[in-house]
């Protein structure tokens, strides 16, 4: 069982740790430095006694992403083989006081903040419960904080009445002397250092999995910065629009490890290692996202049922090297399938990660994995007659992932339909047409969850769904498209509607549409996740 120690420190202790690199600042998440009057405030409760609250600080061999430098200040590592001293609470309170001492500057919003200008009236009373350490040069006899600490007594005697100086050496031993509240963690592990930030951490956001591995996996030596990195990656694929998330990034990494992705199992993943593989690792990701746009014909990844998917698929491309061949892409397309419409990363998705790894480690082999009770697809094609739309729920779009592969035509002159990940986050997308559109089937009194059913849905362009069709009914607007495009049956087919005659549409009949509709459903996406 670890136990916190007290260990109470005096100020010019803690600012000498921080310039000789024992103590650092992990660089996570807010800003490190407090603006000037929240500085002057925690000046004034140390010069009057008041408590402060207590630093927190981890002592440990690990090596995070650190502040390398305030205020012009360079601040040294910590010797190779030392234990470092990472502040996890009192992070802007140290760096204030640091800022002060040195008598730095510090620019925020473009404007630099002198930190070295930080007043005590010397004309008031300490017991004053107003301010006496203040932003403005007060009237009358003043001294700079910065001054009171580090001037000596020659200068304070040259400078100021000798009325004054049994009052500064007063308050400069209220300083000197001040015992700082202080809690040492030792050789915790990283998880339980994280989780005591969290938790101290009452007036900020947690950190998240991915901040702690950007701190914790930086390296100056090589020019590793997982933040950079990810943003290069990010860039890279917005421009095929696809995304991966942090998540499911480091899930990538800690798969191709230690073919598990637990968050304590990223947490413990060793820096070199994550950056040996980082190449690698990349390259099996953009081969993921170019077999699931070429193979699956899914564009953009928000058409993905799960952003999870690309984990297991990056991982056979690590794995493998190469492209699948035809028993790998048979298997392939099944447990994709499988996964998609069984609701599979609904949960626990880190541990069914690390189970589904020796799925795909079979595929590699040209083995066909074998699949539990929880693979067992029960969706029918009655079921998808009532299911609802919904652009976050995996089966609504593993529905919408095959009615992409169709590559689906314009209505009017059957070009291919171009989708947008910018346009596929919500429902009412412009891509997304009710081929009954909701406000006519509401005029007919069709329940409100009965108009918006994904067996309603049709992937089309913007200029086609809101102004060709609007709210008409369907008997309307086909036949206008009827008359201006002769291969209109054919551009039907790629969205599963087969038979113009005879699946409800020239006498608006909803019933009979969504029937013949779902069945073809139900047959791509048998075919689909059946062997």
């Amino acid at each position: 069982m670890y136990q916190p120690k007290p260990d109470n420190r005096k100020y010019f202790d803690l600012i000498q740790h921080i310039k000789n690199g024992a103590i650092k600042i992990p660089k996570f998440q807010r800003e490190f430095v407090w603006e000037k009057q929240k500085t002057a405030d925690l000046l004034d409760s140390i010069l009057k006694g008041y408590p402060i609250g207590t630093i927190i600080i981890w002592k440990t061999k690990e090596r995070l992403r650190s502040i390398k430098n305030l205020g012009n200040v360079d601040l040294p590592d910590t010797p190779d083989g030392d234990s470092v001293q990472y502040i996890l609470d009192g992070q802007q309170r140290l760096a204030s006081l640091f800022v002060v001492r040195e008598g730095l500057s510090l620019k925020k919003d473009n404007k630099d903040i002198d930190y070295k200008t930080i007043y005590i009236n010397l004309d008031k009373d300490s017991t004053d419960p107003e301010n006496i350490v203040t932003i403005e040069k007060p009237d009358g006899t003043s001294i700079t904080v910065h001054q009171l600490l580090n001037e000596g007594a020659a200068f304070i005697a040259d400078n100021y009445p000798r009325d004054y100086l049994d009052l500064i050496d007063h308050y400069k031993k209220r300083f000197e002397t001040y015992d700082f509240s202080t809690i040492v963690i030792s050789d915790y592990p990283i998880d339980q250092a994280v989780e005591i930030f969290n938790r101290i951490n009452t007036t900020g956001k947690a950190l998240t999995l991915f901040e702690i591995m950007v701190a914790k996996t930086f390296d100056e030596t090589t020019d590793f910065d997982l933040r950079d990195k990810y943003e290069e990656l990010e860039e890279d694929l917005e421009n095929i629009s696809y995304k991966i998330p942090t998540a499911q990034l480091l899930q990538c990494i800690s798969l191709n490890l230690t073919q598990e992705c637990t968050r304590k199992i990223i947490l413990s993943l060793d820096k070199k290692k994550i950056i040996d593989i980082w190449n690698e690792t990349i390259i099996a990701i953009k081969s993921a996202v170019d077999y699931f746009k070429k193979d699956y014909r899914i564009p953009v990844s928000r058409l993905l049922p799960y952003d999870a998917l690309i984990v297991p698929f990056a991982f056979f491309f690590f794995k493998n090297k190469k492209n699948p061949n035809p028993d790998q892409s048979k298997f392939l397309e099944e447990y994709f399938w499988k996964t998609a419409l069984t609701n599979r990363f609904t949960s626990a998705v880190e541990t069914k990660l690390g189970q589904d790894a020796k799925k795909i480690n079979k595929i590699i082999k040209n083995l066909s994995p074998s699949y539990g009770p929880e693979f067992k697809v029960t969706l029918t094609k009655d079921e998808i007659i009532d299911y609802p739309f919904s652009t976050g729920e995996s089966i609504s779009k593993s529905i919408l992932c095959v009615f992409s592969s169709l590559r689906p035509q314009s209505f009017s002159n059957n070009t291919e339909v171009i989708l947008d990940n910018s346009y596929l986050i919500q429902g009412n997308s412009k891509n997304y047409h009710h081929f009954f559109p909701k406000a006519y089937l509401k005029k007919k009194n069709i329940e409100k969850w009965q108009r918006n059913v994904i067996g309603n849905i049709t992937l089309v362009d913007d200029y086609l769904n809101k102004r060709e069709i609007g709210a008409k009914p369907p008997s309307k607007y086909m036949e206008e498209f009827k008359k201006i495009n002769p291969k209109l049956k054919q551009a039907m087919k790629t969205h599963l509607i087969n038979d113009l005659d005879d699946c409800g549409i020239w006498d608006d009949n909803y019933e009979k549409f969504l029937e013949k509709r779902s069945e073809l459903i139900w047959k791509e996406l048998k075919k689909r996740f059946e062997p």
